[in-house]
């Protein structure tokens, strides 16, 4: 049960659900995750967009099943506590929160990037300021607003593909799958696409103000998981096919310079307007997920319980989202976050490898549970092949994190 005063009004069908995770997932990744991954993959990019699908793909049949069984706002960090115990909630909510604060801020830097690029970290504060204004408005105005934005990314995305494979410089013999960089190289391609893969956590976490959960979430996640995939793909070859493995792997922004190597050059600005507000569509979709994390871990007293208030007019959070708008807006006007993605990756596949290990609780059919052991086996092997910094970092983060928790408890008990 929560608080009185502290819950949430249902007002997301299947639609906006979706739509808000494909706001992060379209946004998150495509216009910039292409490059590294290739640069670590070679010819064995579409390999590595093949084995982050598949973890993807059991994370989401895990965290949907939990989701229905759990309509709370706070997604793996409630599914962790109720099946797990507190420390391994405590652990995954950590997890999201502090990686998902860095994605914030290097969502909001691409956008000043894309839109201003000297002074990109001015225009990533007023993004964060803005984009927290409108969670602030309600939900609803986040999903009606997520909504526009898709349709735009969408659009600019299919041009894109249609501009590379219907030029003369598309070939297919680029396409051939291999292993050039082993399977390392492979592993950590997959590594880094799975941040582009990560947004229907967002469906999850957003399960207490979802109508008809159980129904609603369990179609929600695939559905939104099984789009992104298809738009993934057609990209990859559509941009593979024009600039090869080694070209892509160079390219500092791969889906202009790929329309620019078609012979579109007129369209790189579209482009890169494309890439600016799928930038902002996943700014707005992460602060939304973050600040109901941070709502549920405050719930509970892992954070200052004063962020557990809901506002009496917009049914929202406001306490977490100022909050957590205030910490990104003060990371992208002061850091370089170009190497949060990795440092991102790390604490969201940590984030799962507990969703699956909740899920893996729910039956004790053995059937059922090759979904949740795939997934956890699969988080664990794609945050230790992530560049040695990420996994340094994400490591280092996560096990303050225990050790706070520990230091918390012992206090408490102290006191009692």
């Amino acid at each position: 049960m929560t608080p009185s005063g502290t819950e949430l009004r249902r007002t997301l069908g299947v639609g906006d659900a979706v739509v808000i995770g494909l706001g992060s997932m379209v946004g998150a990744g495509i216009f910039a995750a292409l490059g590294p991954a290739a640069r670590a993959a070679g010819t064995g990019l579409l390999l590595g967009l093949a084995v982050a699908a598949v973890v993807a793909y059991c994370n989401a049949m895990s965290s949907a099943r939990l989701a229905a069984l759990y309509p709370a706002s706070g997604g793996t960090y409630v599914y962790g506590r109720e099946r797990l115990g507190a420390f391994w909630g405590y652990l995954a909510g950590w997890s999201f929160v502090v990686g998902k604060t860095a994605s914030c801020a290097a969502m909001a830097l691409t956008v000043g990037a894309y839109v201003w690029p000297e002074q990109a970290h001015a225009v990533a504060v007023a993004a964060v300021v803005a984009l927290t204004a409108v969670n602030y408005g309600g939900v609803q105005k986040s999903a009606w607003l997520t909504r526009v934005i898709v349709a735009v990314v969408l659009a600019v995305l299919a041009c894109v593909v249609v501009v590379c494979l219907g030029s003369n410089a598309s070939d297919a013999g680029r396409l051939d799958v291999g292993v050039s960089t082993g399977a390392g190289g492979v592993l950590q391609a997959a590594g880094l696409l799975f941040f582009a893969f990560a947004g229907y956590a967002r469906i999850a976490t957003l399960g207490e103000e979802v109508r008809d959960p159980a129904r609603t979430i369990p179609r929600a996640i695939p559905l939104a998981l099984g789009i992104a995939l298809v738009v993934y793909v057609m990209v990859a070859v559509a941009v593979l096919s024009v600039l090869g493995p080694a070209g892509l792997g160079g390219a500092s922004a791969p889906l202009a310079d790929a329309v620019r190597a078609a012979g579109a050059p007129g369209f790189v600005p579209v482009v890169r307007v494309g890439a600016a507000v799928a930038a902002l569509g996943s700014l707005l979709a992460l602060i939304l997920g973050v600040s109901r994390t941070t709502l549920a871990m405050a719930r509970d007293r892992h954070l200052p319980g004063a962020l557990a208030a809901v506002h009496p007019r917009f049914q929202v959070p406001h306490r977490a989202e100022l909050a957590v708008g205030a910490v990104v807006a003060a990371l992208a006007a002061t850091v370089d976050v170009r190497g949060a993605i990795g440092f991102s990756s790390f604490g969201v596949l940590a984030y799962y490898a507990v969703a699956n290990a909740s899920a893996w609780t729910l039956s004790s059919s053995p059937l059922r549970r090759v979904v949740p052991v795939v997934g956890a086996i699969g988080c664990a092997t794609l945050a230790f092949a992530l560049p040695a910094v990420s996994v340094v970092v994400g490591t280092a983060v996560v096990g303050a994190g225990a050790v706070a928790y520990g230091v918390r408890r012992w206090v408490t008990s102290r006191s009692s």
